[in-house]
């Protein structure tokens, strides 16, 4: 009885989120934004390198993967085209509080930059489409995700390595799946917990 009652005030709470959220002004919804991009940041900075890769594991895709569903299409985009851009600007919100263009033109700089359609994608199709609120259409959605990331990612990392993507891929995309899986699915099941069944404003 008590599991069921913390339940029902675990989805509440959701609902109360997303009626306040579609509720805010403009610019309380950039600061909200701007949250998530710091969100971002500071996830960007749980970080663990691997021997066999340049590529290191972070928490930045949980982050975004969130960041759809939390502010839907057009707002996760920018959420994460703000963090992108500061980032470029020199705010220290890369990995290991990095910043500047040199982190997005580098091997894990296309991963950056799609985080970006990612966000997008995930939020949207959200918004959208009452049956994509599910979760196993969650878990597709935000493993679609995963996978604009990983596209992005190799192709750049291909160019600066001058290598295939299959090579990529085996340095830079199968050694994450298993991990990025895990993530997919936790945010899958924190969105389908708590996102509203009608649809809300397409953002």
């Amino acid at each position: 009885m008590q599991l069921t009652h913390a339940i029902d005030r675990y989805r509440r709470s959701g609902y109360l989120f997303f009626r306040w959220r579609d509720a805010l002004s403009l610019s309380h919804r950039l600061a909200l934004t701007f949250a998530f991009a710091c969100l971002t940041g500071l996830a960007a900075q749980i970080r663990i390198p691997l021997p066999f890769t340049p590529v290191p594991v972070t928490g930045q895709v949980f982050a975004v993967l969130l960041s759809g569903i939390a502010l839907g299409g057009l707002y996760g985009g920018l959420s994460q085209m703000f963090y992108v851009g500061l980032g470029i600007m020199g705010v220290p919100w890369f990995s290991s509080w990095g910043g500047g263009l040199a982190t997005i033109t580098g091997v894990t700089g296309g991963y950056i930059i799609g985080f970006v359609p990612a966000a997008l994608m995930i939020g949207w199709l959200t918004n959208r489409y009452n049956s994509a609120r599910r979760f196993h259409f969650q878990l597709l959605l935000m493993s679609a995700g995963v996978g604009i990331i990983y596209i992005f990612g190799a192709f750049q990392l291909s160019v600066i390595m001058n290598t295939s993507i299959l090579r990529v891929a085996k340095l830079a995309i199968f050694p994450f799946i298993p991990v990025d899986l895990i993530k997919a699915a936790l945010a899958a099941s924190i969105s389908a917990s708590i996102l509203p069944r009608s649809v809300t404003s397409d953002q």
